[in-house]
């Protein structure tokens, strides 16, 4: 009696793709198996040793004009058993409807409802004048760069002659439904603290601890500032603010030993409307009031602050919002506030949007527990369906002829 998209949700959420050893393989030859029923044209993508981006495409009427991108990654995060009522890797539904597993927020049900909206538009006959393209992407959850990254410097994503791009969202635990037009820059800094050393039981000038404890303060104050702006404003969500996280400490060989280099890491993430540079500067003025010896380095900076329009102007947006107005979807536009693969399509100049039709939804992403409800995930299908007959029937743009 299960609905038979329910059914093939449930399938692909066993497959287990979890790192660090997703299995890839698997994960591709279902989704190739299911485009395949569908009558989509595939085609395979190496982008890295082990890496493949599966395309799946339903040709549109006149393929001169831009397509439709819908993304997706394959890769799910690491799970604590111990934490899980149920096993993360087996879909089980409960009384209520409640299907949980790995991936079920975090993005195999996006997958899923791609899928299945154009199995509906397909079943009633529909066809459109712009392309639909469907990327399955690797490893986005470790960063996408053997992923996403790589593939939209790519020939073959250039060929996809893109216009329109729809990712990730989140789920909401409200009436609402979370709309990310773009995404807060992620940099992740390491600041290091050299100083004199010298026997634990003396007090040793200009220690690497010592100007380390002025970083820290400096860092942490920022951090307590931005947390207060958050919460004295409503109007404010957390991709509005820099959030500054203190998530590595290092340094020292003995107790009784004063060491001569301390280390510390910081996961920063900053909205498109900063001033990236005058942040950096900020972040030396930090580290030269520390002292002499004290320096930092990049692991990750994130510098594109592209973000998307959402004026009614814009042909894209006022399709994607006409269909939510319809529907009576009520939006919430936010910018996202950690990190997904939207960023690099943005970054090469193509709009994208993200958005995970989960409302009334606890967001589970990454958590113990994660679940979604199948009528939740049946709804989705029901507004991809919509969403894309709208986007997939904008008319020609002026760059188009």
């Amino acid at each position: 009696s299960e609905n038979p998209s329910v059914t093939l949700f449930r399938e692909y959420l066993r497959i287990d793709t979890v790192h660090p050893k997703p299995d890839y393989d698997a994960a591709v030859q279902f989704l190739e198996r299911v485009g395949t029923d569908l009558g989509l044209a595939c085609q395979k993508v190496e982008v890295s040793q082990g890496r493949v981006v599966l395309i799946l495409t339903w040709q549109g009427t006149n393929p001169r004009l831009r397509s439709i991108l819908l993304n997706s990654h394959t890769d799910v995060v690491p799970v604590f058993e111990e934490h899980w009522t149920y096993p993360p890797f087996e879909a089980v539904k409960d009384s209520q409807g409640n299907i949980y597993a790995r991936g079920a927020q975090d993005m195999k049900c996006v997958s899923i409802q791609y899928l299945e909206a154009i199995r509906r538009l397909k079943t009633e006959g529909k066809s459109f004048a712009r392309t639909i393209h469907l990327t399955f992407v690797p490893d986005e959850e470790v960063g996408g760069h053997k992923g996403m990254e790589m593939f939209v410097q790519r020939p073959e994503f250039k060929a996809l002659n893109m216009g329109f791009a729809m990712d990730e969202g989140l789920a909401s635990p409200s009436d609402t439904f979370s709309v990310f037009y773009g995404e807060r820059s992620p940099w992740w800094i390491k600041v290091k603290c050299m100083g004199s050393p010298g026997h634990g039981s003396r007090f040793i000038s200009n220690t690497a601890a010592e100007k380390m404890h002025k970083v820290i303060n400096s860092f942490l104050a920022f951090r307590e500032s931005e947390k207060q702006r958050l919460k004295s404003d409503s109007s404010l969500t957390l991709g509005d603010v820099t959030s500054l996280n203190m998530t590595m400490l290092e340094g020292g060989v003995s107790f009784n030993v004063v060491p001569s280099e301390m280390a510390a890491g910081f996961d920063i993430r900053i909205p498109p409307t900063v001033d990236l540079k005058a942040f950096e500067e900020q972040v030396a003025t930090w580290c030269r009031s520390a002292g002499d010896g004290v320096t930092y380095e990049f692991h990750q900076k994130c510098m594109d602050q592209h973000i998307t329009s959402t004026e009614e102007s814009d042909p894209w947006w006022k399709a994607f919002s006409g269909v939510c107005r319809d529907m009576k979807l009520q939006l919430k536009l936010e910018i996202f506030p950690a990190a997904t693969d939207s960023r690099y399509i943005r970054a090469v100049r193509h709009p994208a949007i993200g958005f995970s039709p989960m409302n009334r939804t606890p967001v589970l992403l990454h958590d113990h527990n994660e679940f979604l409800n199948e009528q939740v995930f049946l709804r989705g299908i029901e507004i991809y369906a919509r969403l894309l007959t709208a986007l997939a029937s904008v008319p020609p743009l002026p760059a188009e002829g």
